[in-house]
């Protein structure tokens, strides 16, 4: 056994960092929470997908600056810890890591949904127990067969919204004026804002929760095989392409069937999935649902992932036990694997107690996490640039318009947080600085135990 950094194996290229960056981010914020959006902002949401795309960027580029110059575990509460304080590093470490609990908890629950669509009678809880135990086992293994089924599991949807735009494309220009389908679906039921601007306003902290994952490039850079060269080419393609997808899948799709006739339920309804059993493609609805469902244990699967290194790191930093830097001959942090698995299995409960309402409370959690990590990136890299320019230091992959764009994301955090007061989640907002406290007074009862 091994203690220390370099005990994690190098094992993931390129095109294993790509799609783990893309396969974060496409999951259920997409394929699934989108169905709520649409439902209040209408065909505006395509707006809201590239307003917080475009915010997502200026966090990736802020956060690539950092871990290009330090690809180590721990990413971003490292830097936290280093560049801004101990207490920082501490708080961002175990907020990241709680995060991506609720998320792999959030995308757990969905996959029950999507096996529902086929099998009703399988109980929610189940399906959980299932998918838990094989991704699980999974992230047991080598780092580089994470990476092999990361890369094929997240493939699978990235092949499939390409195919999902160009058979929407086909059926745009093969429509007659009788079946419907036309662009103008985009702005003739109500128009492109048909509950105004305030529609879309109110649901930016929802999309907001669809691009929560993108910051998993940063938990690969301590077993990239060459993080100078690979980071800044993930973060450069891989934020472009999210918006390509979002955008053009979303437009295409609510051209297909006006948005006011989906009748999309609940959240757990996916609007990819309705509306091609509303066109008559029962062969496709099946499809998509099972390329959905491998979407989701896509994010699960990074999200195990990134919770065991974030884990790891905050072990070497002291934030944790030591004895979660124990690694077997592969190099993974099993012990970190499997407290995280451990906590993630509350979620079968969840779902065997209140299956209904799960998958929404997790996503309104997780979006109050995600504010809170986001606004960590941006502020530890003010003062990693800070310390930079002080001692005259460039960087090899400087951030876009910073500061500007530092205090440009603060902004859309601090609305981000004024809707969700205004959306009924003030509760998850009052939580935060609790949470901050809580976390405060375990980071006072370690410092005084060391």
């Amino acid at each position: 056994m091994s203690n220390t950094s370099s005990s994690l194996k190098r094992g993931l290229k390129n095109r294993h960092i790509q799609l783990i960056g893309m396969g974060g981010a496409i999951g259920t914020g997409l394929f699934l929470g989108s169905a709520h959006i649409i439902q209040t902002a209408g065909p505006s949401i395509i707006l809201g997908y590239a307003i917080a795309g475009f915010i997502a960027f200026l966090i990736m580029r802020q956060l690539g600056e950092m871990i290009v110059e330090e690809p180590v575990a721990g990413s971003f509460s490292h830097l936290a810890y280093k560049y801004w304080s101990p207490f920082a590093g501490f708080f961002t470490g175990w907020n990241y890591w709680i995060v991506y609990l609720l998320v792999a908890m959030t995308e757990l629950t969905a996959v029950a949904q999507y096996v529902h669509y086929w099998w009703p009678h399988i109980p929610s809880w189940a399906s959980v127990l299932f998918f838990f135990i094989l991704i699980t086992g999974l992230n047991l293994t080598s780092v580089k067969l994470f990476g092999e089924s990361e890369f094929w599991l997240a493939l699978i949807k990235v092949i499939a919204v390409i195919a999902m735009i160009v058979f929407g494309i086909y059926l745009l220009i093969t429509a007659t004026p009788a079946t419907g389908e036309s662009f103008s679906n985009l702005w003739t039921h109500g128009g492109f804002f048909p509950h105004g601007f305030e529609g879309l306003f109110y649901m930016l902290a929802f999309i907001l929760f669809a691009f929560g994952g993108i910051e998993l490039i940063g938990m690969t850079a301590a077993e990239a095989d060459d993080p100078k060269k690979s980071i800044p080419q993930a973060i450069n393609q891989v934020v472009f392409r999210i918006l390509l997808f979002y955008i053009c899948s979303l437009a295409i799709l609510l051209s297909l069937v006006p948005w006011n006739q989906l009748q999309l339920g609940s959240l757990e309804k996916s609007p990819f999935v309705l509306i091609f059993s509303k066109l008559g493609f029962q062969w496709a609805a099946h499809l998509l649902n099972f390329i959905i469902l491998t979407a989701a244990l896509s994010v699960y699967n990074s999200g195990m992932f990134a919770n065991s290194r974030m884990l790891f790191g905050l072990a070497e930093q002291g934030s944790a036990p030591k004895a979660l830097l124990k690694t077997n001959k592969q190099g993974i942090p099993y012990y970190c694997v499997l407290v995280s698995a451990a906590l993630i299995f509350f979620c079968v409960l969840l779902n065997y107690f209140a299956p209904e309402k799960a998958l929404s409370h997790l996503m309104y959690i997780s979006v109050a996490g995600l504010v809170l990590n986001w606004t960590m990136i941006t502020i530890t890299h003010l003062k990693f640039r800070k310390f930079k320019q002080a001692h005259a230091q460039k960087t090899s992959f400087p951030a876009l318009w910073s500061p500007l764009s530092n205090y440009l994301v603060l902004i859309f955090i601090a609305l981000v947080l004024y809707i969700m007061c205004q959306k009924g989640f003030a509760e998850s907002v009052v939580f935060m600085p609790i949470w901050t406290a809580i976390l405060y007074l375990f980071y006072r009862f370690k410092r005084s135990s060391d």
